[in-house]
């Protein structure tokens, strides 16, 4: 059997053949399975959603109980057949409960990455390579100008600059799933215990974090008028809340924004950003090309991002690479 009867693309997304089903289908459908809880990945009104529990949970908390019509928990390393085709989902580095999923069907087997990272995080499992003869990978940042910095050196930055500046608030920028709960995990290892606050777009999926056995210390609503109760506190927030009447109740604030995208100065200051923090829950270039040589894949098909690039690279490197332009996915988690 080759590739592409097991997996192809369709306008609902990457679809199974052997299994009939999709995997982070754009659209409706019968059965789904899912990589994890980022939205554009994530999609309520599915017939049957498989996924990691953390991942169903995050889509109960995002969309509601009845987010699908039923829903089914596969936990990491757990084999599973679905019509003609086994399943298994493996964790991939990228948020809480998210996973590679690894297709075995004709003799082929197909690894899915969803989004990923090789970085780790103490917040959720490290990825996990797997050899296969078809590599499914993101692209986000598959350019050489993304190398992204040690993390600790960005969060060491940021407790130098409220250090340096106690009587201002420092609100950072972060996405509310995956990216808020990281910085604040490492916030916590660089030893840094003070009351952390939260816009309350965070509140619920911190909340879910330490429900699932991740503790993020003590943290507490950034709901009073009193400037001063900011003074030298780290308040982390939507990046557009940054701009927005919400942070006005805070003593000059520091704009800071965690996110790979940081590495592009013009980036940053068209954005209004202060203090950058280049931190990212994706694989950057070397991370990306990396993973490839380590798997030592047949072949690589590229779901979303800098496709060219990454595709040349696996091209001059002797293997078969090919964008599968598959529409609907983003990069608003960084």
């Amino acid at each position: 059997m080759r590739p592409e009867e097991i997996l192809h693309p369709r306008p609902e997304g990457l679809y199974c053949a052997p299994g009939d089903f999709y995997i982070d289908p754009v659209r409706p459908v019968d059965r789904a399975l899912i990589t994890h809880g980022h939205s554009d990945h994530a999609r309520a009104g599915h017939g049957l959603v498989m996924a990691t529990a953390e991942t169903l949970a995050i889509m109960a908390a995002r969309y509601g109980a009845d987010f699908a019509g039923a829903r089914e928990c596969a936990a990491y390393g757990e084999a599973r057949s679905i019509g003609d085709a086994q399943v298994r989902f493996v964790p991939a580095g990228h948020v809480l409960g998210s996973a590679q999923i690894v297709v075995e069907a004709g003799g082929k087997r197909i690894v899915v990455s969803g989004d990923y990272k090789r970085r780790r995080d103490p917040t959720c499992p490290a990825f996990e390579p797997i050899a296969c003869d078809v590599f499914v990978t993101e692209a986000t940042f598959a350019l050489p100008v993304f190398r992204h910095p040690d993390d600790r050196a960005e969060i060491a930055k940021l407790l130098r600059s409220i250090a340096q500046q106690p009587e201002r608030a420092h609100l950072v920028g972060a996405y509310a799933l995956g990216k808020a709960q990281r910085i604040i995990a490492l916030l916590r290892e660089a030893g840094y215990g003070e009351t952390i606050y939260l816009h309350g777009a965070m509140e619920g999926l911190c909340a879910l974090y330490e429900r699932c056995g991740v503790p993020l210390g003590p943290l507490a609503a950034a709901t009073t008028t009193e400037k001063r109760d900011f003074a030298g506190a780290i308040v982390i927030c939507p990046p557009a809340a940054m701009a927005d009447r919400w942070s006005r109740r805070f003593p000059d604030p520091v704009a800071c924004f965690a996110s790979g995208w940081m590495r592009v100065k013009q980036r940053a200051k068209r954005s209004g950003v202060e203090l950058p923090l280049v931190i990212s829950d994706h694989a950057d270039w070397d991370e990306l090309t990396g993973t490839i040589k380590e798997i030592a894949p047949g072949e690589v098909w590229i779901t979303h991002g800098r496709d060219d690039a990454l595709a040349r690279w696996a091209a001059l490197n002797g293997l078969a690479a090919r964008p599968l332009r598959l529409v609907g996915f983003d990069d608003e988690d960084d």
